[in-house]
């Protein structure tokens, strides 16, 4: 490299000419400017290789003193960012060549991208219906604005801008929700060395907690009107089959909705629901009880030759919509008073109150921990006792049809040996 006397001028580079071979002129601690015979004028930096020490040429574009290209001050101010580079031992090539990966990787690696690849991972241990709401719910309110950008540069107040015309509406479950999700996603994206850190892990502390309130249900002393106003009403045959299976299974209503006939075993006298169904991801057995088989004795000729139990309506190969069950009810005017998920609620209630074990409740709703389903279902004698308690409580519903209103639960004697 030529010894540089002194430093350019932009005056000497816009007056330097081609000639018929190719020149450099230098600036000084290795920047230089090569005019090209066809006129081009090319900035360059030369340098010594970290440990190598061998000396090589790295490219820093055109000439310009418009607004293409790169200036005199501009081409200084990356040689002496490069010089800085060496100064530690790193080869500006590397660490543009590292640059470029970076920055392919984040265009690569958008919102939508991570969070397709995380809920390839996550969707086997979610049932069905949860999946539905999840993807639902983050396809509606953050993929439109989220999804093409790289997720190192989403940042927590971009997020909780998105969250907050939500918020505003009192949707307040739904922005908890989304919150919990996005912090799962990002918590995928940092494990995966996607970025550094999760930044989202604090947005939940920016919104008003919702306020927890249980399923509206009915007491048991209104039991009997209720049944009796269904019994009466102009429902489908299907509809009030499912508000039934749903009360003498004390399942969730998207489980009833969804029953299958390859699911009941006639003979064992149960419904095994696979853990795919289950909101927890494992196998549920339900011992089914003389009203509950006599359900599915009036459902065999609609639908004993289809998949599903309770059919739908519009497409009869199809299963039933979780909701139908909610909207029947709601026309017998239990609005706001009683829904479908709140049988559960109801049946815990009468059960409790009637002397029997909480821990075989829990089990029969399918609420337990995993050591309390492993513990349980290892003794065949809880699946006898959980049997005789469905008896009972079939057997209150029944006689709470009829009309039966003795102080609730003492309308019936507890089974022997059923607590």
């Amino acid at each position: 490299m030529p010894r540089q006397t002194k430093p350019l001028s932009d005056t000497q580079i816009k007056r330097a000419k081609p000639q018929e071979c190719e020149y450099t002129l230098w600036d000084g601690m290795g920047l230089g400017i090569r005019i090209k015979p066809g006129g081009s004028k090319v900035w360059l930096f030369n340098y010594y290789k970290p440990f190598t020490k061998t000396r090589t040429n790295l490219g820093l574009g055109p000439y310009s003193s418009a607004k293409e290209g790169r200036t005199l001050a501009q081409a200084r101010k990356v040689r002496d960012q490069y010089r800085g580079l060496l100064a530690n031992d790193i080869d500006p090539k590397d660490f543009i060549r590292e640059q470029e990966s970076k920055g392919k990787e984040a265009q690569e690696n958008t919102f939508e991208a991570v969070y397709r690849k995380w809920l390839k991972v996550k969707e086997d241990t979610w049932a069905e219906s949860y999946r539905k709401r999840l993807t639902q719910a983050l396809e509606l309110h953050i993929l439109p604005v989220l999804g093409p950008v790289p997720i190192s540069k989403i940042t927590a107040p971009e997020v909780i801008k998105i969250l907050e015309p939500i918020s505003e509406r009192r949707a307040l479950e739904t922005v908890r929700k989304l919150c919990r999700w996005l912090n799962e996603i990002m918590t995928y994206a940092t494990n995966a060395g996607l970025v550094d850190a999760n930044r989202l892990s604090g947005i939940g502390k920016a919104f008003k907690a919702p306020v927890s309130r249980n399923m509206p249900a009915i007491k048991p002393e209104q039991l009997p009107d209720f049944l009796q106003k269904l019994e009466r009403s102009s429902h489908e045959t299907t509809t009030k089959c499912l508000i039934h299976w749903l009360l003498h299974t004390m399942c969730r209503p998207s489980e009833g909705a969804n029953a299958r006939w390859d699911e009941i075993d006639f003979k064992e006298r149960v419904w095994r629901i696979a853990p795919e169904r289950m909101k927890k991801r494992r196998p549920h057995v339900v011992p089914l009880t003389d009203q509950a088989l006599g359900i599915l004795e009036t459902m065999k000729p609609i639908s004993q030759h289809r998949e599903y139990i309770f059919p739908s309506r519009s497409d009869p190969k199809g299963a039933i919509n979780s909701e139908t069950a909610n909207m029947a009810m709601k026309r017998l005017g239990y609005r706001g008073v009683f829904v479908s998920h709140g049988i559960r609620a109801l049946a815990s209630t009468v059960l409790n109150e009637q002397g029997f074990s909480p821990d075989i409740i829990e089990v029969a709703q399918s609420r337990v921990g995993k050591d309390a389903v492993r513990a349980i279902y290892n003794r065949a004698e809880y699946l006898e006792q959980r049997r005789k308690m469905m008896q009972w409580w079939s057997e209150f519903i029944e006689s709470a049809s009829h009309g039966s209103k003795t102080s609730g639960t003492r309308n019936l004697r507890m089974v022997k040996g059923a607590a």
